[in-house]
């Protein structure tokens, strides 16, 4: 298990996040700028008065991380080809119908630096859009010769918005459990990321054990990333984060360092921590950071996003060593390093 500030094999503590990230990268390159052009491709097949709804989605791609995870994938077991672009097309315009969508239900103004759709367009643009954006995944999926795609799709794409179903309906519910959390989140974040590394490895080639590797590998990796994303929602600052910050606590979301403090808490602590959030207010901040201290539930969210980094890393035993396997890892140590740095301030 990997403790607060150290990060995951041997990751050398004097490598930033954007060198560990350019080492991630570096092998499908090539990969991911085919993906971001047939993104844009993808525009000239709405209306014209859709359009340019659809490019501002479209265009707005963060890392491209769902598609690395694709062509890493399929690289690790074989090779990308035209049809692993394709796969990977289909599941970044999903998750990017999943943003489409979560900011009008979290009302966030910013993301990745600009305004949200909804922001732009209003909401009832953006819940259409988003659904738009979901049946062209789909649409682009039945292209394929088989209907493995289209099926492995449909079912994540289900799993993500009913894993959104239940994290909304357990608002302000302060029994939620950390199990209970994990799921949500496995279901609505770290099945995207599952789904890429599977379909990937099926599309390059992988025999049965390591599709399973992959596909293990991506959901630990996923559920990693969406626990890092909550404490950030938290810790972190909009300046670095390039999004609208504070939104889970203003619907009342449950995450894991308010799970970690309620559990840890008892008598006036609980019973404040509860009434805090039950009704937010962003002059709350300083009192809930304060609580959260007292109990030590960063440095618990931290161990918790290492645990999974670990588990990721030890999911990739059965695969051969490569240059995308060794990107693989590297992403769990980008990750971790980005970990350690929550919390921290600038000097």
């Amino acid at each position: 298990m990997f403790a607060a500030g150290t990060t995951p094999a041997g990751a050398p503590a004097s490598i930033d996040t954007s060198e560990l990230w350019r080492r991630v990268v570096k092998p499908v390159e090539p990969f991911l700028e085919s993906v971001a052009r047939r993104l844009a491709e993808q525009v000239e097949t709405f209306d014209p008065e859709i359009a340019p709804y659809a490019r501002y989605a479209l265009t707005n791609q963060g890392k491209q991380l769902r598609p690395a995870l694709v062509a890493l994938s399929a690289g690790a077991v074989g090779q990308a080809n035209d049809a692993v672009v394709t796969a990977a097309v289909i599941i970044e315009t999903v998750h990017l119908a999943t943003l489409v969508h979560d900011d009008v239900m979290d009302e966030a103004s910013v993301r990745r630096r600009r305004p949200t759709l909804a922001a732009k367009w209003g909401n009832q643009i953006s819940v259409l859009l988003g659904d738009t954006l979901f049946a062209h995944a789909l649409k682009l999926a039945a292209g394929f010769p088989t209907t493995e795609v289209c099926h492995a799709v449909s079912a994540a794409t289900k799993t993500v918005c009913s894993g959104e179903i239940l994290q909304t309906h357990r608002r302000r519910q302060f029994a939620v459990t950390r199990a209970e959390y994990l799921r949500i989140v496995q279901m609505k974040t770290a099945e995207l990321f599952a789904l890429s590394c599977d379909l990937g490895a099926w599309l390059g080639g992988a025999d049965k054990p390591q599709r399973a590797a992959l596909r293990k590998y991506g959901m630990d990796l996923g559920t990693a990333y969406q626990v890092y994303d909550d404490c950030v929602d938290i810790f972190g600052s909009e300046a670095d984060a390039g999004k609208s910050l504070g939104t889970d606590l203003a619907n009342g979301k449950l995450t894991l360092p308010l799970l970690v403090a309620l559990e840890r808490s008892a008598g006036s602590d609980a019973g404040e921590l509860q009434r805090l959030v039950a009704s937010w207010d962003g002059r709350h901040v300083p009192r809930l950071l304060e609580l959260l201290t007292r109990h030590d539930a960063l440095a618990e969210s931290q161990r918790v996003i290492h645990g999974l980094l670990e588990s990721a890393c030890l999911a990739l035993e059965p695969i051969a060593s490569s240059p995308s396997r060794g990107a693989l890892a590297e992403l769990t140590r980008f990750l971790a390093k980005q970990t350690d740095g929550l919390g921290v301030l600038d000097s």
